[in-house]
């Protein structure tokens, strides 16, 4: 009996090689899959063929780490064989794994198909042997090297059907895979070689002729690297067509996704994380800043140009916040155009995050509400109208009550006065019904005096604001019993007869909901005055408008009447913001205007 050896660099190559074929056939699978047609049957070619030569190149190359005291040659007629072999028996198993479908049973006859046929391709090449000995086998062992060839072959099938949808598969599942594989593979071939027992016979010693080749480590070495050579060749092309096949898809993704945004009544962009580069805009860009597309495209910034210069330091501000990782959500813009119109646009921008939390791009949105904005312009010219007329309708009220009717009843109490003093009255009935009638006619008076001075107070227009809210404060004192503490300033001034009246109504409007809705019994008037701005805040202790904390500023508060919208309106036709914080603990009612109105 001759003893055998093996050379382990050369094992370990075999094993080598073994993985880098499954791990190529985890590439190819995929390809043969997406592929159509005539470019399917290519890539089931190539497939197939690199994946027999790695698996024959694997048992050759194990074949070549066997050696024995006396010299071994190849017949190479019987080596084409074998290859010819494992190449038929690879391309019915790759076959079976690149169907859509695959059931336990298919797979069962793929991995009997290529278990028996890396079993043939191993005997046969076994038989491609020329040397002095003679070769004799161990019947169990060659019977468990063809079962482990079966059973190991399912693994690898399964794992090609599983994987070959999964074009951007992670990198570390992939080699996983291909290391399975490749063991199975290896273990299959030194499992055969090692059921080979061989025994010195001189007699069948080979001869030299053009049948049979010799072949060194060197040679063994070379086929090997030439078999990498291949397998990693059919893995580029499969790589670079897999690249191709995705960009195609992301061009065909972002030609429908323009011609979506194409549509869209609404500005679409899309630029880089600094805005430096305008990736993408689509055609409404064009009809609401009235700029062509490739304008924003050579100058990424050049929008803001056209934005009002009222708010373009907003915008700016919120751009900054923007470009910081903050999204812009909902500011509203005039947009000048070339020809000197003005478009009102909605304004939102967002980043875009990539895996490590970086932002990458930016998505941007103008939406054209100058419709809205004109229907919104036009109904608070109404409403400012409507409120003027009211105003108008107040004080003429106000003042028939004072120069008519409350004229008339002073008339008619002196009348009764005089004839409760007339002598010859001597009925005490009498004298009680005229005194009774008198009793009425005061009360009423007063209240007529009230409601014309409610109606319209004309101490705003003699001495001011200041003035009219402390006179007024003083009657509502007394007739409700609630404390009002004033904090005003003495150097106020006069301001717009506008904006005097809108004041005041909104002081009038919030006490009174203080006295019929708060239960609080004090409130504070505050009035402040600065370089920028005026502020005016009444508040209060009570309850509040409703449970828990709300905050108003610039949509009403749920569950309200018309009160506090009246005051919104009356303060926007002044220029300036409405504010009411509400707790159980009290409300504040704020209103800030800008200084020089």
């Amino acid at each position: 009996m001759l003893k055998a050896t093996y050379d382990p660099g050369l094992v370990a190559l075999s094993i080598l090689i073994g993985m880098l074929a499954s791990y190529a056939a985890l590439d190819l699978s995929a390809r043969v899959v997406s592929a159509q047609r005539w470019a399917r049957i290519s890539w089931f070619t190539v497939g197939s063929v690199v994946m027999g030569i790695g698996i024959w190149s694997m048992h050759f190359t194990g074949m070549f780490a066997f050696t024995l005291p006396v010299p071994i040659a190849y017949h190479w007629p019987t080596v084409l064989l074998s290859f010819l072999i494992t190449a038929f028996s690879s391309a019915i198993a790759f076959y079976i794994v690149t169907q859509e479908n695959l059931a336990n049973g298919k797979i069962a006859i793929g991995g009997i198909i290529m278990g028996v046929g890396i079993a043939a391709m191993h005997y046969t090449g076994m038989a491609s042997m020329r040397l002095a000995a003679v070769c004799q086998y161990d019947r169990g062992l060659v019977i468990l090297s063809v079962i482990l060839a079966i059973v190991l072959s399912l693994p690898p099938l399964w794992l090609v059907f599983h994987f070959r949808r999964r074009t951007m598969l992670n990198i570390w599942t992939k080699m996983a895979s291909a290391l399975v594989m490749g063991a199975a593979i290896s273990t299959m071939h030194y499992t055969g070689m090692a059921s080979a027992t061989f025994f010195a016979d001189f007699a069948q010693s080979p001869s030299i002729s053009f049948h049979t080749v010799s072949v060194s480590s060197l040679g063994a070495i070379g086929i090997a690297i030439v078999t990498m050579f291949i397998q990693a060749f059919g893995m580029l092309i499969a790589y670079v067509d897999q690249r191709r096949a995705v960009q195609a898809v992301e061009v065909e993704e972002r030609d429908r996704f323009h011609q979506i945004a194409d549509t869209l009544n609404e500005v679409l962009a899309l630029t880089n994380a600094d805005w430096s580069e305008v990736l993408y805009v689509n055609r409404a860009y064009q009809e609401i800043w009235g700029r062509t597309a490739e304008s924003l495209y050579s100058a990424p910034t050049s929008w803001m140009e056209a934005v009002h210069p009222e708010e373009r330091t907003q915008l700016e501000g919120r751009i900054k916040r923007l470009l910081k990782g903050e999204a812009l959500d909902g500011i509203e813009l005039r947009v000048i155009r070339p020809n000197g119109s003005i478009s009102w646009v909605i304004a939102r921008g967002y980043p875009v995050r990539d895996s490590q939390g970086n932002i990458c791009r930016l998505v941007c949105s103008a939406q054209d509400i100058t419709k809205r904005k004109q229907a919104e312009i036009e109904l608070q010219r109404l409403s400012g109208r409507l409120l003027h007329l009211q105003d108008e309708e107040r004080r003429g009220i106000a003042r028939d009550l004072h120069d008519s009717t409350a004229q008339d009843l002073v008339v008619l109490a002196t009348t009764l006065h005089q004839l409760h003093d007339s002598p010859p009255l001597t009925s005490a009935r009498l004298r009680q019904v005229i005194s009774e009638c008198e009793t009425v006619i005061d009360r009423c008076l007063r209240e007529v005096r009230t409601l014309s001075y409610l109606l319209h107070p004309p101490m705003l227009e003699k001495t001011g604001l200041v003035d009219a809210i402390g006179d007024y404060v003083e009657g509502f004192s007394k007739r409700s019993e609630i404390q009002v503490d004033l904090e005003l300033p003495s150097n106020l001034g006069r301001l717009p007869r506008e904006t005097e009246l809108a004041l005041f109504r909104v002081v009038q409007e919030s006490l009174t909901n203080i006295q019929r809705h708060s239960g609080s019994s004090q409130a504070t008037i505050r009035i402040e005055r600065d370089k920028e701005k005026l502020t005016i805040e009444i508040i209060d202790k009570g309850h509040g408008i409703a449970a828990g904390n709300q905050k108003l500023t610039g949509t009403p508060l749920q569950g309200i009447g018309v009160g506090i919208p009246s005051m919104q309106e009356r303060v926007k036709q002044i220029g300036g913001t409405l504010e009411i914080e509400s707790s159980n603990q009290g409300t504040t009612v704020r209103v800030t205007i800008p200084a020089n109105d």
